[in-house]
């Protein structure tokens, strides 16, 4: 049969009592624990400090007395200062880690009754943390007083909470609140991007580590730091403000005074003291987007404020401090920036713990319909009326968003901003298709590359030679320099003729966009092959 173990701390006020027969008058939780009759004690490891070892001889003697077949095992245990957290957890985890647990063959009991409250505190963690392979059990005296020779009641605490449903459905309500924050809300499909938001959160709870954001720009990722520290704020992980700045707007003799401060009268033009944007965040969140601007002084003034949460602003002779969480955002490959001696490779190695890239909004398609509806939702809030696509000018706007044909190359804030010029304009609340039909002319415009004369030259002089690109009409030489630069941004050429061909390959029955440029090439007496990326 499987043993019983109970792990308690010698109470050396609830235990004690004098030594004489009054003391069976009072409940002493180390000996009425083992006064239950359902409750059977195999072996009682009692943990005890060296000054009260006449105490633990007196309260083992009680024990064999009430429970013959309890073997009771004293330890001693050094915590020095039973109020010093750290000693106390030290010794703890001491004993736990020599202790030959047999999981398999004993039950383990910790009884967290007794001792001081820093060493409850410590059982509880040690417990949690499967140090201690076992239970929590907490005992109290009888109900009613008067009542002597009474074991009281006790109660068994299990910590894995995987075994109760209602603490488990909340962990995981909030979970889902905390996923649905940082979408913003938004029904989200891309199964890669909704992965990543799950690691996101999940970093954020548990960490405050530097977070490093990549992506292209407009990606969202001002937005998802934003989001990041509302969720933290929430959790009270963070009490002090978000502090957000482009690195890129730094220049100059400024940035350094920006970011760490300065004193009255450091520089030209210092009439009053300024704490700087790091101080500004203490307690909270600063996010340095396009961190990769930033300049080798103010890389190396930032690398000390991260490891020592102290820095010196311009002009001063004494340091301040502050606490904050980084999170840094970037549209830059920072380890070319470290090869080109742009940035400081120790810097890096700080941020790049915890690296999260926020995806194009090509990568994710599925994404755009959602987005859409969100976009709407702002729009309404911010202008204070509904608006609404009509049935078909829903289905044309999706069908063009979706295509290929569609760039984004602005990601987020082209979608914005597409929304936002669509809805302005719609007559009644309604957007029409006239309404579609105009934006996607302004977004085809404003995505179309216009290619300069000499870089049209050069690469068909590539492509031809010299001598066969010259014999080429102007007309046909703009043509073909069009075709061969998506091609060498196409992965196939199947894509490129998606993209070539997105208006007429619509009104086709069955389409073979990859013949049809590799057709278009020949005629120029180009094979195709190696043109694609």
């Amino acid at each position: 049969m499987t043993k019983r173990v109970v792990i308690g701390f010698l109470g050396t006020q609830l235990d004690a009592g004098p030594e004489r027969a009054e003391r069976w008058s009072k409940w002493r939780p180390s000996v009425s624990i083992c006064q239950h009759e359902e409750l059977l004690i195999d072996r009682f490891e009692l943990l005890y400090e060296q000054k009260f070892e006449r105490m633990m001889r007196m309260v083992v003697a009680d024990i064999e007395a009430v429970s013959p077949e309890t073997r009771v095992v004293p330890r001693l245990i050094d915590t020095g200062d039973p109020w010093d957290f750290e000693r106390v957890y030290a010794a703890l985890l001491d004993f736990a880690q020599a202790y030959p647990f047999e999981p398999d063959a004993e039950e383990y009991l910790v009884h967290i009754t007794t001792g001081t409250h820093v060493a409850q505190i410590c059982l509880f963690l040690l417990t949690e943390s499967r140090h201690l392979p076992g239970k929590l059990i907490q005992t109290s005296p009888p109900r009613r007083r008067g009542q002597h020779n009474v074991p009281g009641e006790y109660a068994v605490i299990d910590l894995d909470l995987s075994r109760y449903d209602r603490i488990a459905q909340r962990f995981a309500r909030e979970q889902r609140e905390g996923l649905s924050s940082l979408k913003s809300g938004i029904d989200t499909r891309n199964s890669a991007f909704n992965a990543l938001v799950e690691q996101i959160e999940h970093v954020a709870a548990h960490s405050a580590a530097p977070v490093l954001l990549t992506g292209p720009t407009g990606a969202g990722k001002s937005q998802m730091a934003r989001r990041i520290f509302e969720l933290k704020k929430r959790r009270h992980q963070l009490a002090g403000p978000f502090i957000e700045v482009n690195c890129a707007t730094l220049r100059g003799d400024t940035a350094m005074s920006t970011l760490f401060g300065h004193k009255r009268g450091a520089f030209t033009g210092a009439t009053a003291d300024r704490p700087g944007l790091l101080r500004a965040a203490n307690g909270g969140l600063l996010f340095l987007d396009e961190i990769g601007e930033l300049g080798v002084d103010e890389q190396a003034m930032l690398l000390r404020a991260l490891e020592e949460r102290r820095f010196l602003p311009v002009g001063s002779d004494r340091e301040v401090e502050s606490s904050f969480q980084l999170i840094a955002g970037t549209n830059r490959d920072l380890s070319e920036r470290v090869r080109d001696g742009h940035f400081r490779e120790d810097l890096l190695a700080r941020i790049n713990l915890w690296t999260f890239r926020m995806p194009a909004l090509i990568d994710r398609r599925e994404d755009i319909e959602p987005n859409v509806r969100f976009e709407l939702d702002r729009f309404a809030e911010s202008a204070g009326s509904l608006v609404a696509f009509s049935r078909e000018a829903h289905h044309h706007f999706m069908k063009f968003a979706m295509s290929n044909e569609a760039a984004w190359s602005g990601n987020f804030r082209d979608l914005n901003a597409a929304i936002t010029r669509m809805a302005t304009l719609a007559s009644g609340g309604r957007i029409t298709q006239k309404n579609v039909d105009d934006e996607i002319e302004r977004l085809r415009a404003a995505w179309r590359p216009v290619m300069p004369t000499n870089a049209a030259d050069a690469i068909v002089t590539e492509a031809l030679g010299p001598d066969r690109a010259a014999d080429l009409d102007p007309f046909d030489r703009v043509q073909l320099a069009e075709v061969l630069r998506v091609c060498q941004h196409s992965r196939s050429l199947a894509e490129a003729g998606r993209e070539l061909f997105a208006v007429s390959r619509q009104r086709r029955r069955s389409v073979n966009d990859a013949d049809r440029v590799r057709k278009y090439l020949l005629k120029f007496g180009l094979s195709g092959d190696g043109i694609t990326r």
